[in-house]
Parts: structure tokens; C-alpha cells; sequence
């Protein structure tokens, strides 16, 4: 059974790490069982967060327009964690996002993981909800935060040492680490041209966007130009 592991959470503003972006990282360093060491930072999305994300998790503009950049946490976020395997609740979600960012830094970031929610799905009943929250509470792991990035990856930790406990000695084989397998590719920066057919775009048809285009890449920059244009048109010559 694996009892070395690095429990990790992040919250985001969406669910797709090739559109959205990475607000916060928690991560709790656990060796032989016992927490070692924790990390924990706000990160810069550049772009305004929707109201029922900050709803969520009760982060901020302000707490995130002054964070660091992923591409400084990453690098850090990867120190953190060393070769240990990842363990979260639908930890492939947070691979995945987390992954997107060490590519995009040209940084390699393979691992293999253990999931909870893998985990509550094979020891809980099945008329049970399966979410972080209510694993925990069906175990008896009590939480006081949720939807915050430290205090779920705690939870995470605390619900997998329990479930070691009550089905680690007969059911060993579900508590060992698997390849945790996501396909990437680097994202490339926008040109100058896509730039500047952007903020032609915006200017003509007066739209103000919650996003911050010097920070956009080719993909996305293209994906809201083709929106724009099938939502309001081209911009029509004089």
C-alpha cells in the first residue's frame, strides 16, 4: 500500500485545463502517513473570475490579480512534490490542469496516482453521493472548509488514511498507485496579428472582454475571435 504521497487540490475557473485556468494550488506533503510539510499559493489567471466561482470557493479578484504567475508556482509546485505519486479526489482533474502548466514550461511531469474518489466509489454503498464532501462525511473525516484548495487536499489525505484503515488489510491491491495518463501538448503564445484582429474586433463591436488578451494563446485567442465573428458579425469595411 502506498503511504508516501503528495494530496493535491486545485480550484479553477472552469473544468477544461486547455480553456480554463488554475486560481489556487494545495498541497500537503505525506511521508510513511504522517504530513511533513504543506504548500499553498493563489495564482494569477488573468482573467476576471465568474460570479459562481468566486460563489464557490470565496476567492477573490483581488487575491488572485496580485498572485504569482503558473509559471512560477509550477516550478515550485514541482519541487514540492519531488517523485512522490499525486493523491486526490478525481485526481486526474487536477493532473491534468497541473500537467497543461508544466508542459507549457517545457517541463516534463509524469506521474502516478492514487484517487479517492476511485476509492469511495469500490468502499461505499452505491445509493451514496461520492464527492469529497460526502466521502468524508460518510467516513467520519470531519472538514471544516470546502472548495478551497489546502483544505480539500487535507481531506483528501485524511479520507484515504481512513479508508486504509477500515479496508487496507483484506483490500491492499486497491490502495497502490496507477499511471496517470493525460496527453498534452504545449500551448503556443499568440501572434501579434491575432493581437491586433482581436482588438479590432472588441473596439467595432464594443465588447469588453474578461479576459486579458496579452496572456492568451494562439488556440485560445482564435476560439474567442470565432465566437465574436459568429455572434456579431465581421467588421464591415466603409
Amino acid at each position: 500500500m502506498v503511504s508516501s504521497y503528495i494530496a493535491v487540490d486545485l480550484e479553477t475557473t472552469g473544468l477544461d485545463p486547455k480553456q480554463d485556468k488554475i486560481i489556487e494550488i494545495g498541497a500537503v506533503r505525506v511521508l510513511d502517513g504522517q504530513i511533513r510539510e504543506t504548500y499553498e499559493t493563489f495564482v494569477n489567471p488573468h482573467r476576471k473570475l465568474g460570479e459562481e466561482v468566486a460563489s464557490l470557493t470565496g476567492i477573490s479578484n483581488e487575491q488572485v490579480e496580485t498572485a504569482p504567475e503558473i509559471k512560477e508556482v509550477i516550478k515550485e509546485l514541482l519541487e514540492f512534490a519531488g517523485n512522490l505519486p499525486l493523491l486526490g479526489h478525481h485526481v486526474i482533474f487536477d493532473y491534468s490542469f497541473l500537467k497543461q502548466a508544466a508542459v507549457n514550461q517545457g517541463l516534463g511531469f509524469e506521474r502516478r496516482g492514487l484517487d479517492t474518489l476511485k476509492l469511495a466509489r469500490k468502499f461505499m454503498p452505491p445509493e451514496e453521493k461520492k464527492n469529497l464532501k460526502a466521502a468524508c462525511t460518510y467516513f467520519g473525516v470531519e472538514i471544516n472548509l470546502s472548495h478551497r484548495a489546502l483544505a480539500d487536499s487535507m481531506a483528501s489525505h485524511l479520507l484515504y488514511q481512513e479508508m486504509v484503515k477500515r479496508h487496507g488489510e483484506e483490500e491492499s491491491s486497491e490502495f497502490t498507485s496507477q499511471d496517470l495518463i493525460y496527453k498534452v501538448k504545449k500551448e503556443q503564445p499568440a501572434s501579434k496579428r491575432q493581437k491586433e484582429h482581436l482588438q479590432d474586433l472588441l473596439k467595432y463591436h464594443r465588447i469588453v472582454l474578461s479576459v486579458q488578451t496579452d496572456h492568451l494563446s494562439r488556440n485560445e485567442i482564435s476560439r474567442i475571435t470565432d465566437k465574436i465573428i459568429a455572434q456579431y458579425g465581421r467588421i464591415k469595411e466603409r
